[in-house]
């Protein structure tokens, strides 16, 4: 049992478990130092995956290998940014609660989990040790009614997908006598040999794990939650915990079912259509700011999802090259939101964002760049995730999804567009209050890399490609 390579994953459970006992021995406010602690144990923890201790370990539980590298260092990375927009906002609504940060930090465990799984019931546990903690940070403002709402939606919906996911994942051990990822490659070696009955199975753990990254048909969570939960967790909900899910189900597809493309292809084609087309065409009506991302995130999720239906190396770099551009399109336009503030009153309306041009012209630039990243207008870094995307479909022929993936851009580019539209063409509102310092880093963080990818995109294509090779090994 080689337990080494889940030092990473150790160390930050550990980290979690200091600063929770030092949170609850404290006898003053601790938010904000637990939130650097955390922060600080994001970063030693990717110190940590930096060096490539590579291999299986747990008796063939656990994987640590270039992939699970790649996911956790993007987590790692969206988790940290996401408690920096926290500091400020948390403070103004007064949800400082050290509980906040841990309750981050133990969701990233699951995360990282959920990247190392090599078996079914690995997958199983990391997903949940991620959802436990979001169904409670979903609710964390206790007392407003829609984030309650909120917490309860995700949850009663939550519990549903991971009883589908369970009941998928007994299926496929009843129909094959394996859960570990590498005895079910083997067992699947010939398709012909895959029963019916373990087909339905990976059809039900792709329907626990859509719901996690909220493909239609199961994104009903989705507006909702986005909408109801403090407007900090929906940054977090928009990133991370898109991320793992998503590599989940990429080296779920690829490594134990990769020999059955045919059977389950033409599922993720279906799904990834719907998702698109949801995406583009529901978020036209949105005036709400939150839930216009919402039906962004369900459109972006169907993009990510032609990689994967395309079964090939190229298809999976680009899955990994996408998630790294729409985290940080999303983690600056929430950074963005969340400086909409008016004589300390929160804002989420659209309008509100009428002349911002000319009352804030850096926020509106840095909206405007991540507006048309998210677009997908050249040369900023949301053209490059599609760009790969839709070359690794035409290349395996899938002509039909690529096209509906081009014009489904186009139809979404218009809500983009239009918040650009009214920052800088609509009469102008009242001007924001003063942005704090932790919301202008993110934000021109995230700017920063979403303009300037283009200039130097070969370190992340390259590892983007490392770990798609090794899941076709």
């Amino acid at each position: 049992m080689n337990w080494t390579l889940a030092v990473p994953e150790l160390v930050l459970a550990c980290c979690g478990m200091g600063i929770l006992v030092f949170g609850v021995l404290s006898k003053r406010e601790t938010f904000q130092l637990c939130s650097m602690l955390t922060i600080g144990a994001f970063l030693l923890t990717g110190v940590l995956v930096l060096p490539g201790a590579y291999g299986v370990g747990y008796s063939g539980l656990f994987t640590s290998d270039a992939f699970s590298a790649f996911v956790k260092l993007l987590v790692l990375v969206a988790a940290a940014l996401c408690v920096v927009v926290s500091l400020d906002y948390n403070e103004h609504v007064n949800l400082r609660r050290f509980e906040f940060p841990v309750l981050m930090l133990f969701c990233t465990v699951g995360m990282m989990l959920m990247a190392s799984a090599s078996n079914l019931m690995t997958m199983y546990v990391g997903t949940e040790l991620m959802s436990l903690a979001i169904y409670v940070l979903a609710a964390f403002a206790r007392d407003e009614l829609r984030s309650a709402e909120a917490g309860l939606k995700y949850f009663v919906l939550g519990a549903l997908a991971s009883g589908l996911m369970l009941y998928g994942i007994s299926l496929v051990y009843g129909f094959s006598g394996s859960m570990a990822f590498d005895k079910l490659a083997e067992a699947l070696a010939d398709p012909a040999s895959a029963s019916p009955g373990l087909v339905v199975g990976i059809v039900f753990i792709v329907a626990g794990l859509a719901f996690k990254v909220s493909a239609v048909p199961f994104h009903m969570w989705t507006p909702d939650v986005y909408e109801g939960a403090p407007t900090s967790i929906t940054a977090f909900l928009g990133t991370a915990p898109k991320v793992a899910p998503m590599a989940l189900l990429v080296r779920a597809m690829a490594t134990p079912f990769g020999q059955l493309l045919v059977q389950w292809q033409q599922l993720i084609v279906l799904v990834s259509i719907a998702s698109m087309l949801l995406g583009s065409l529901a978020a036209i009506g949105q005036r709400n700011i939150k839930r216009l991302m919402a039906y962004s995130s369900i459109g972006h999720m169907g993009y990510v999802l032609i990689g994967l239906a395309a079964g090939s190396v190229d298809g999976i770099r680009g899955v990994l090259i996408y998630l790294v551009t729409y985290v940080f399109m999303n983690v600056g336009t929430f950074a963005c939101i969340l400086a909409m503030r008016r004589r300390g009153k929160m804002l989420e309306g659209i309008s509100d964002l009428a002349g911002l041009g000319r009352t804030d012209p850096a926020m509106a630039l840095a909206f405007a760049v991540f507006m048309f990243g998210m677009a997908g207008i050249p040369p900023l870094s949301g053209f490059w995730g599609k760009y790969f995307i839709f070359s690794a479909a035409v290349q395996q022929g899938m002509w039909t999804l690529a096209v509906i993936g081009v014009l489904t851009s186009v139809v979404g580019a218009y809500y983009y567009i239009n918040i650009v539209k009214v920052m800088y063409f609509d009469a102008p509102e009242e001007a924001f209050d003063p942005r704090p310092a932790s919301l202008s880093f993110v934000a021109a963080v995230g700017g920063l890399f979403t303009t300037f990818f283009f200039v130097f995109p070969a370190p992340v294509v390259a590892a983007a490609e490392a770990a798609a090779k090794v899941l076709f090994r």
